[in-house]
């Protein structure tokens, strides 16, 4: 199947990181972080780790390491309380595309999202982002809720 290729052009998407699932592995189970920002390193032709966020980081600090005029995915572990008071976490697949940025980034991050996502299994919510509205913090609780 195509996207099990390591290997791919700008029309096919980029391949995927050796410590991408395992990064993600860390987040899910280990809490080792609050969040995962990943880009695409167009040289290397694969979608690379770019920053991790401590757990002790806010949203706020999250949202301020995804660029203004650039592409990017990202995790992000969401904790909240239930109605019912219950601590709870759900993690988000956030596809970072915001509409000052480049045709081709746009194009790149469109193509290769279903090879990271794969990569990802296991996530709760997926949200596509071309502002920060859409990014609110109120937008993850509502749906994490």
């Amino acid at each position: 199947m195509a996207f099990m290729r390591s290997h791919s052009n700008a029309s096919s998407g980029m391949g995927v990181a050796p410590n991408i699932r395992d990064t993600f592995v860390e987040l899910q189970m280990k809490k080792a972080f609050r969040y995962v920002i990943f880009k695409i390193e167009e040289k290397q032709k694969q979608v690379v780790v770019e920053k991790t966020g401590a757990t002790t980081e806010s949203y706020d600090d999250f949202l301020a390491s995804l660029p203004e005029n650039d592409c990017r995915y990202a995790l992000y572990d969401f904790d909240f309380v239930t109605g019912e008071n219950v601590q709870k976490s759900k993690i988000f697949f956030i596809a970072w595309s915001p509409s000052t940025s480049r045709i081709r980034a746009k194009m790149l991050y469109s193509t290769s999202k279903d090879r990271i996502k794969h990569e990802l299994d296991g996530f709760h919510y997926e949200i596509q982002a071309t502002d920060p509205s859409e990014v609110d913090i109120e937008v993850l609780r509502e749906r994490a809720h």
